[in-house]
């Protein structure tokens, strides 16, 4: 880990926080060991959300609240921080179980949790002016570039809805498949008329594709 010290060029005050933040839970719960990432990745998230916010409220021109919250999304999704934390080879350090049989979609999600979890790893050891430094180094770059990674098909369909007073309600399909890898297919109605059908590997991601083909009928 002193590697990924050194790339970031961060001086931990308290170490165990950097190393919780990459014990996944199957190893914790192989090893007797009673926390996990998990609530740094709460904490990272929440930090991530108010920085994140703060930069993009100071961008000229100023955005609407609609188009903050797009864009926030695309910076802040599954898709960005499992490119961040690849970017930063972040799962040389994941500690999985011995045990522990993930699929793909699960293990690209592990990747991206540690990200959330390092962000609050550093924010209880260095405190929040040296998490945006982080940030400024890792996502806004990003920002800066206007990378795509995820489209926030919902809030623009639900911003055009409610300007012309209609309402929307999503409705499960089915699901199939496994517990630990279902898919999801998912269906949204405007005004009780079915616009659009969405598939994913979970419900959030089936409604954003049926947002899809609904903005693009409207």
């Amino acid at each position: 880990m002193e590697l990924l010290f050194k790339k970031l060029k961060i001086r931990p005050i308290n170490i165990h926080l950097y190393e919780i933040a990459f014990l996944h839970e199957s190893y914790t719960n192989e090893n007797n060991i009673s926390e996990s990432y998990e609530r740094l990745e709460f904490l990272g998230d929440a930090v991530l959300d108010l920085v994140i916010s703060e930069y993009l409220c100071h961008l000229n021109p100023p955005l609407s609240e609609g188009q903050l919250t797009r864009l926030r999304a695309n910076y802040v999704c599954r898709q960005a921080l499992y490119a961040y934390s690849t970017e930063l080879g972040l799962d040389k350090y994941i500690k999985l179980g011995v045990g522990a049989e993930l699929t793909r979609r699960e293990m690209d999600s592990v990747k991206s949790d540690v990200f959330e979890a390092l962000v609050g790893a550093l924010y209880l050891d260095q405190g929040l002016e040296v998490v945006k430094e982080f940030l400024k180094k890792t996502i806004i770059p990003h920002i800066e570039n206007q990378a795509v990674f995820f489209y926030d098909y919902k809030s623009e369909l639900k911003e055009l809805c409610d300007q012309d007073g209609r309402t929307i309600a999503y409705k499960l399909i089915r699901d199939e498949g496994p517990p630990h890898n279902k898919t999801f297919t998912m269906a949204v109605e405007i005004n009780g008329e079915r616009y659009g059908i969405g598939t994913g590997g979970s419900k959030k991601e089936a409604e954003q594709g049926a947002a899809k083909m609904a903005l693009s009928k409207l």
